[in-house]
């Protein structure tokens, strides 16, 4: 299987990669806030239909709506397989995010963005040097040791392990979205693509949505709620735009560092916001994981020399 060729501007891929990782990483927080009124499959609806009317007009003005005549069988399959990933990917994370901490969970998603660079190896033969193969080690090391502290800090420690096997199982399905994805990028744009995935999200939880939910928000978890939908525009047309300019594994391996801007994020909102949100607490061999997360993701990303053959 081969991925569409980027377009070799790796600079704009990078920002892009950035650009969601500043979106993801605030994102935890508003869901948090957003989950004390809303019910989860709710506000997953909210998102995507949010995302769906945006992006459809954005396409209509652009005059690109027709892009999906003769897609054939074959990939109307490949879009609804994807799009059933997406949605397993938001409410699975959302239920996670239930049972513990902002950036726990933001953190342990982090294992999506590994999967999907080895995945992207292996499936698009994307080449990989020894200093990216380093480099994926230090994250999946530094990820283990933050998880393994903060399960350890956990009060409840069989919540904390049922909300990351939820977590987990959400980041599963996300990388079956993102590949689908990128293979994708080679009949269509990427802002087509999302159009599709909101459309088959937003129509499949529509009977799940209770939309007294909306009923008598104050104005603090109203901004949340719609933090939230302008952050699945934003976050999700760079992610996808970052596809078309850069290598998956580069893009994914910059998306590693998503918790540590999490962490940074909760550290300056929990004081402001002390009745919505908890200080995170780490501790010596957290913060060890994360400067190997920090460091592999650089390494990772951004080493291109002597490449090494994944595959005969």
């Amino acid at each position: 299987m081969t991925a569409p060729a980027t377009s070799g501007r790796w600079r704009l891929g990078l920002s892009l990669a950035l650009l969601t990782c500043l979106f993801w990483a605030t994102l935890p927080a508003a869901l948090k806030i957003s989950l004390e009124v809303v019910e989860p499959m709710t506000l997953t609806w909210f998102r995507f239909f949010c995302a769906f009317v945006f992006t459809a007009i954005l396409l209509a003005v652009r005059g690109q709506m027709a892009g999906f005549r003769d897609l054939g069988r074959l990939r109307w399959q490949l879009l609804f397989v994807a799009a059933i990933g997406l949605i397993g990917n938001y409410i699975l994370f959302l239920l996670g995010l239930k049972y513990t901490t902002p950036a726990n969970a933001q953190l342990l998603i982090q294992s999506a963005p590994l999967m999907l660079a080895i995945g992207s190896i292996i499936l698009f033969k994307e080449s990989v040097s020894r200093g990216q193969i380093f480099g994926f080690l230090a994250i999946a090391v530094g990820l283990s040791l933050f998880a393994l502290e903060q399960r350890e800090k956990s009060v409840a420690a069989a919540s904390y392990a049922f909300g990351a096997a939820l977590i987990f199982v959400a980041a599963v399905s996300w990388v079956v979205y993102a590949l689908i994805q990128k293979k994708l990028l080679a009949r269509l744009a990427s802002q087509q693509i999302m159009l599709v995935m909101y459309f088959i999200a937003t129509l499949a939880l529509l009977p799940f949505a209770h939309f007294s939910n909306f009923a008598h928000i104050d104005s603090v978890h109203w901004w949340a709620i719609g933090y939230c939908a302008i952050n699945t525009i934003g976050a999700y047309g760079a992610f996808a735009e970052a596809f078309v300019h850069w290598e998956a594994s580069r893009v994914s391996a910059v998306l590693a560092v998503t918790p540590i801007m999490t962490v940074t994020v909760i550290s300056v909102l929990a004081p402001l916001m002390p009745e919505h949100l908890t200080p995170e607490r780490i501790g010596v061999w957290g913060w060890l994981g994360t400067a190997l997360v920090v460091s592999g993701s650089i390494l990772a990303a951004l080493l291109k020399r002597k490449p090494v053959a994944v595959l005969p």
